[in-house]
């Protein structure tokens, strides 16, 4: 099971909100009365935290809801704005790199409520060659990231490294031999150049074999997503479809680059995601 960040920041809201209005109904007009009562000198005299805790309110209340505003404004940005993701594997290579930073649209698809993922204001439809953030169908408290590939109802055909997708071959261009040095998988790897629904990004393909040749067709309802690393990758070849409701948004920019802990982080990167 992994880390559900969102979970926990919705929980973090509900219980600060659920303070908050606790506080707004019992100890405020509270306050007020006591404020009122008080001499303008005395008034002034007072600093927000002493007001704040007049009329008896518990020092538990004061604490647990002035954290309510900031969580209620980072929960409402990550939940139907913009949400970050950093990049842990290197199954999006060389269109991602391990370590990139990067910002996720959350109302392209669709507004949706927050945790159960429902959408409640339809928006734009997802399209083939989009990078997408969504709920691993597997463990939902996980986060991937893919290429979108196939749409409901698309035959999909990937053998001898060949991708096809309703009987036309996509078309990729070699740009590339690269050493193992530039590859974090530690094998030498081809860099091409695809083209698919419009959209060109660069793929890699390694010298060994194809991983989980097969034929599919998209049920309704899902998504086929594909890594850019294409011979190292655990994708929809693997493990299935991507269901509608598990999308969360399409990944759009790189805004920061860092290796790990120690490292110094980059800028160097940044950009828009083809």
């Amino acid at each position: 099971m992994g880390f559900d960040f969102e979970l926990i920041l919705a929980m973090a809201f509900l219980v600060t909100g659920a303070f908050w209005v606790y506080d707004r109904i019992v100890y405020l007009p509270k306050r007020k009365v006591v404020l009122a009562s008080m001499a303008a000198e005395a008034r002034s005299a007072l600093d927000k935290d002493a007001q704040q805790r007049l009329a008896q309110t518990p020092k538990l209340v004061v604490e647990v809801k002035s954290y309510f505003i900031i969580i209620a404004v980072i929960f409402g940005l990550r939940s139907f704005v913009v949400e970050p993701f950093q990049i842990p594997s290197g199954s999006m290579l060389p269109t991602l790199k391990i370590g990139d930073f990067i910002l996720v649209n959350k109302f392209e698809y669709g507004l949706r409520l927050p945790v159960l993922n429902t959408t409640i204001i339809p928006t734009t439809q997802p399209e083939v060659g989009d990078v997408v953030v969504f709920k691993y169908p597997r463990d939902p408290s996980l986060n991937y990231i893919k290429r979108l590939i196939g749409l409901p109802g698309d035959r999909i055909s990937y053998r001898d490294k060949v991708l096809t997708v309703n009987g036309e071959v996509v078309p990729k261009a070699f740009l590339a031999r690269l050493p193992v040095s530039l590859n974090p998988n530690k094998e030498p790897v081809e860099l091409y150049r695809e083209t698919l629904g419009g959209l060109a990004y660069e793929t890699y393909n390694s010298y060994r074999f194809t991983p989980n040749e097969n034929d599919w067709v998209v049920p309704e309802g899902h998504y086929f997503v594909m890594g850019d690393n294409r011979d190292n990758s655990a994708d929809s070849r693997s493990w299935g479809f991507v269901p509608e409701g598990n999308l969360k948004g399409r990944a759009f920019y790189v805004w920061l680059h860092w290796d790990e802990f120690l490292s110094i982080p980059s800028f160097k990167n940044n950009g828009l995601i083809e």
